[in-house]
């Protein structure tokens, strides 16, 4: 029986203040199950530290994705960790903070915006970490807050982390000048998107509107645009120093491979000048 199947039938028989908890429960056994079946030595999650032949498909299999050459939009075979769900990007991120980064042992001040699971949890349980998450609408976020319009102060934090969320914004150049001025001078941000490989320009269309159109223009029905080569310059043009690093290039196929990451995923790195630098 599928687990939509299920839940129909639960509903019908049991109220729903007691239906919920055991739907969860199911899914709860259900992706336990599947850790154990996948159990395996080619993959590694940095996450839970678990062991996989193969991990589960993630993404949306559509033509503009596939035409576009879309990095981190496509459908992947091998997409999500079967214990903790963690995604390739998510693992590519901590991965990157894990290794190449001060922050999992200075004092640091970090917001989060629109929070991944996992990521989330290990970065609310570092000691050294005063950590904020926010989002328009997601239950995992602490506040609930748009970033075209943060309500904290100028030069509040030592880090950003905004992992696939600008690719919804229809004004994404007000999103960056909001993420600019709460970064600290001298601060830094990692603000990753969707970026298509074969476009030189990225490509939006404001007259496209309706979910069904998004889905078959842009490649996901709450995207409002491709972003292309020039990403980098779009974040330069607010005033971000921006460095674009490959995890591929400095560790290798192998590495990636272990991971499960996308290879052609680059990681932006936008740092906010020193007062003095502008």
């Amino acid at each position: 029986m599928r687990t939509s199947t299920l839940k129909s039938a639960i509903k019908r028989i049991i109220p729903r203040e007691y239906y919920l908890p055991f739907v969860g429960f199911y899914a709860r056994c259900r992706y336990f199950f599947l850790a154990l079946l996948y159990i395996g030595n080619e993959f590694e999650c940095p996450f839970c530290g678990g062991h996989f032949r193969k991990l589960l498909p993630g993404g949306l299999d559509l033509p503009v994705l596939k035409e576009k050459n879309v990095v981190g939009g496509g459908y992947r075979l091998d997409a999500m960790c079967p214990r903790c769900h963690s995604l390739d990007r998510e693992r590519l991120i901590y991965l990157y903070l894990k290794n190449k980064t001060n922050l999992f042992y200075e004092n640091l001040s970090v917001l989060h915006a629109a929070p991944e699971k996992n990521l989330q949890k290990v970065l609310m349980a570092r000691p050294n970490i005063d950590y904020l998450s926010i989002d328009f609408d997601s239950p995992l976020a602490m506040v609930k807050m748009d970033i075209t319009d943060i309500k904290y102060e100028d030069n509040l934090f030592d880090v950003v982390i905004c992992n696939h969320v600008l690719e919804h914004i229809p004004n994404d150049q007000k999103a960056m000048l909001e993420l600019l001025r709460v970064l600290k001078p001298g601060g830094w941000a990692i603000l990753q998107v969707p970026i298509s490989l074969s476009l030189d320009k990225t490509y939006e269309d404001p007259t496209v509107t309706t979910p069904e159109e998004r889905e078959k223009v842009f490649g996901q029905s709450d995207h409002v645009r491709i972003y292309a080569k020039d990403y980098k310059d779009r974040l330069e043009k607010v005033g971000f120093s921006v460095e674009v690093y490959s995890f591929t290039n400095e560790v290798g196929e192998s590495a990636t491979h272990k991971y499960v990451l996308l290879k052609d995923e680059n990681i932006y790195i936008c740092s906010k000048p020193k007062q003095g630098d502008f």
